[in-house]
């Protein structure tokens, strides 16, 4: 293995020391309780899979027929079940599991489990000690890949903790836009998701991640990610959540480290059912004109409970700038909201920081001038909050949105 036996040890080290140790947000799950091993077949093509699997899929965003993707990856409970890489795209890129690439090459120690830390709580360390795949992508310098790469992990079986290690390196100049989804295919599974994701934007180069989940009333998760971004490094985070889970918490630490690098965050959450939703994102600004901006549109519906946090961080005596926009609407009299935005200024005294933060229903007057034009007030409700949750994310496919619209269009006439 071209991991040192020295860095292994050290892992395996911190990650024994923090195996219960609680994270600072949500609630604390049991991880004893998940202790189930499933394996499963490959599969030679994404339509040769299972219909429900097929379509949890679908609904996190797969392109079946692969036509707008440069490759793909999926994962079903603890068996990668399907690796492909567009002929077109040899030469270009790479995408395999994160344990075939621990394999193959002598390099990966310098990315794996830096920009993460295994004993950053029991969900770290139980992903150190007992991982299960996850997917390894790398795109070639100076190469721009024209479709995405779409990876997809799926669960099927009850009382499993799917505990996936995903890398991402983009070599200098390059640019990469990714597609994932995490979901599952057995709608009343019990379980838990456990995801650490490390990306590395090198000098120059572009990443565009793109996440949708679709999880379940009795599924809990918990991802971890880390981004490392260079000189003149870009990256944008998408994140959709629009059905219920059982609760979730992450918030992403994106270190803006080379002069220059500028990173952004849309997350879109729709809170249903009892969900417990956690989510942010924590943006250091370590480089001189670093740039970081983090947009949350929210809806808490149902018995929902919802943070929605934001820290920008500057830590560079030169420029920089970062801006916060955190908003959100209540549905419910049930339903329960926090938004949280915060900025630290660490002896930054060029920097400008700079948040705006609301809850609130949808706007009445909005209703009536819409309805004063010939539309009926559910339509006028669903209009405003589709438009509200709309942030124009770049690639996303267009069964979200209308997704997002059905979602909406059922539940927007309780909103007034």
């Amino acid at each position: 293995m071209p991991i040192s036996e020295k860095r292994l040890s050290e892992i395996k080290s911190l990650a024994n020391a923090a195996r219960e140790k609680k994270a600072v947000f949500g609630p604390d799950v049991d991880l004893e309780r998940f202790k189930e091993f499933v394996k499963r077949d490959k599969v030679e093509s994404l339509t040769s899979l299972k219909a429900q699997t097929m379509e949890a899929a679908i609904m996190s965003g797969m392109d079946i027929k692969e036509e707008t993707r440069s490759g793909s990856f999926v994962q079903l409970n603890h068996s990668v079940i399907y690796e492909s890489l567009n002929e077109k795209y040899k030469g270009q890129l790479q995408i395999m599991s994160t344990d075939n690439a621990i394999e193959m090459f002598d390099w990966i120690e310098d990315y794996f489990w830096r920009v993460v830390k295994p004993d950053q709580d029991k969900y770290t360390a139980a992903v150190a000690l007992n991982p299960t795949h996850g997917y390894f992508m790398r795109v070639f310098p100076n190469q721009h890949v024209e479709y995405p790469l779409q990876a997809c992990l799926l669960v099927d079986e009850n009382n499993i903790s799917q505990n996936v290690h995903n890398i991402i390196i983009v070599e200098e100049g390059a640019s990469l836009n990714v597609i994932t989804g995490c979901s599952l295919s057995k709608n009343d599974a019990e379980g838990i998701h456990l995801g650490i994701s490390e990306f590395y934007v090198k000098k120059g180069a572009s990443l565009t991640f793109t996440m949708i989940h679709n999880w379940a009333d009795n599924f809990d998760v918990r991802p971890r990610t880390g981004v490392y971004l260079e000189e003149d490094a870009r990256y944008v985070n998408n994140y959709i959540l629009l059905k219920p889970v059982k609760s979730i918490q992450s918030a992403p630490n994106v270190y803006l480290a080379g002069k220059n690098a500028t990173a952004q965050f849309n997350n879109v959450i729709y809170g249903l059912g009892n969900s417990y939703i956690d989510l942010g994102s924590k943006m250091y600004l370590d480089a001189p004109n670093t740039r970081a901006e983090s947009i949350a549109r929210t809806i808490a519906a149902d018995k929902s409970i919802i943070y929605s946090r934001g820290d920008m961080i500057a830590r560079t005596k030169d420029f920089c700038m970062a801006h916060l926009d955190c908003r959100g609407i209540v549905f419910s009299k049930e339903a329960t909201m926090y938004a949280i935005p915060a900025l630290v200024s660490e002896g930054s005294v060029k920097a400008h920081l700079s948040h705006e933060a609301s809850i609130g229903p949808i706007s009445q007057e909005q209703v009536e001038y819409l309805m004063s034009r010939g539309i009926e007030k559910d339509d006028a409700v669903s209009l405003i909050t589709t438009g509200f949750l709309n942030l124009n994310i770049p690639y996303i496919p267009a069964f979200i949105d209308n997704k997002i619209r059905d979602i909406i269009n059922a539940t927007a006439k309780d909103a007034l």
